[in-house]
């Protein structure tokens, strides 16, 4: 009876969110495209690829984020078992265009089904997957029900429940426990994110404790990162400039970046700032506040061969793919989205490429990673805008507590890898 009622209310639910999806489509172009595999519907192409006999692995992440632990998960998966491929599954346009940067030739992209039934016995029943991997807290009830009504081995790996989500995990138990405790293994990122899934039901045998997967997919891009240094010197930023970056910013956070920077020019004149915004379909919006705010915008989308430009010009880097490159430019980072109570972007990039990096209060997303780099004064957060504004300026007058900084940091992150291929052995030893 509880299945039949969750599946009237998901059917209702989507009903009312259409328009929403709609407005996306408008907006973001790419989001339409293979609207037919949400309904387990695939391209002729797609389905004779499924039915050439090779039984994949589905890797299934929601957006940016979790495709970057999937290709991650995926590139150990087949350095231990080199005859794997993959079907990989996500859920926004974003994770799209990033997820087409990290599979194979053999490998098959999809959208992943609406979690409805006859939608989700469809995908599983052309996909025939030989393992059913989630990333981090995407919890489909009617999948893994399938999955397990068809004998597939099903993992959740890198394993969270958030601050916010967990107390309706526990309310719920009725509904969750049950459908964690058909999935095979769960390999969680903390002994706090283990305690949380045994509240929602989980068995507590089911769940090991393996850290953050994400320590491993940091990666410095020295390619990238050339490119764009012959980017700036091109644009007038001298080489020897320090520079402070705003990375993955949400609206409000934009300002503050700007506010800060117009402090610090007044003991640095030589300081130079590029703000990246998260969601590029704003970057009009990030254009006008650093116009606004009485400065040239250089927009990178739009000026791809830039000549030089006048002083204190701020980039605006809203280009793909580009963000871990300017971090192995950057002297000083402000990570974004930890202004306005939404979770926080990835940390662990700049601190991986030594930059001095700060945070605001809200970095529940990244709770585990967040306890580590802590604990190893290898990050700063400060509890709200003017506490944070007073540690970046501290930062940006003072090289030698910056440089330290980001030393403590990229020995942090170096000294937490090797959770992806424990993972992996252990799932290979399963399926």
């Amino acid at each position: 009876m509880k299945w039949l009622l969750y599946n009237i209310l998901f059917a209702i639910a989507y009903v009312c969110m259409m328009p929403k999806f709609l407005i996306r489509m408008c907006r973001r172009g790419g989001y339409a495209n293979r609207f037919n595999d949400r309904f387990g519907r695939y391209p002729h192409e797609i389905l004779v690829d499924l039915q050439d006999g090779t039984r994949r692995v589905w890797v299934h992440a929601v957006s940016v984020g979790e495709v970057a632990v999937a290709a991650q998960l995926m590139t150990e998966l087949r350095k231990q078992a080199p005859d794997l491929a993959f079907v990989l599954s996500v859920t926004s346009s974003t994770g799209w265009t990033q997820a087409q940067k990290v599979v194979s030739k053999c490998d098959i992209l999809i959208y992943a089904p609406l979690d409805f039934p006859p939608c989700v016995k469809r995908a599983f029943d052309a996909i025939r997957p030989r393992a059913y991997i989630i990333t981090e807290t995407e919890l489909w009830p009617n999948a893994i029900r399938q999955a397990k009504k068809q004998n597939i081995p099903t993992f959740l790996v890198n394993a969270r429940i958030s601050d916010r989500s967990a107390p309706g995990y526990r309310r719920l138990r009725c509904w969750f426990g049950p459908v964690l405790n058909m999935i095979t293994r769960i390999y969680a990122q903390s002994d706090l994110d283990k305690q949380r899934l045994v509240d929602a039901g989980c068995e507590p045998d089911r769940v090991e404790v393996t850290g953050s997967m994400k320590f491993d997919v940091a990666k410095r891009n020295p390619e990238k990162e050339a490119e764009l240094r012959a980017y700036l010197d091109a644009a007038g930023f001298a080489p020897d400039a320090p520079i402070l970056l705003g990375g993955s910013t949400w609206p409000g956070e934009d300002f503050f970046i700007l506010t800060i920077y117009r402090k610090a020019l007044a003991f640095d004149p030589t300081l130079r700032l590029i703000i990246a915004p998260r969601h590029f379909e704003k970057a009009n919006d990030v254009e006008a506040t650093i116009r606004n705010a009485g400065f040239v915008c250089l927009r990178k989308s739009r000026t791809p061969n830039p000549t030089k430009q006048p002083k204190d010009t701020v980039l605006l880097a809203d280009t793909t793919g580009e963000l871990m490159g300017l971090y192995g430019l950057a002297k000083t980072v402000f990570v974004g989205k930890s202004l306005c109570e939404h979770g926080a972007q990835n940390m662990i990039e700049p601190c991986l490429c030594g930059c001095a990096t700060t945070v605001g209060p809200y970095t529940e997303n990244f709770r585990p990673v967040m306890s580590d780099l802590l604990a190893q004064e290898a990050i700063i957060q400060a509890p709200d805008r003017l506490a944070l504004e007073e540690k970046l300026l501290k930062l940006l007058r003072s090289n030698a507590e910056s440089k330290a900084l980001g030393e403590r940091a990229t020995a942090a992150v170096q000294k937490r890898l090797g959770v992806t291929p424990r993972v992996v052995s252990n799932i290979l030893s399963q399926i």
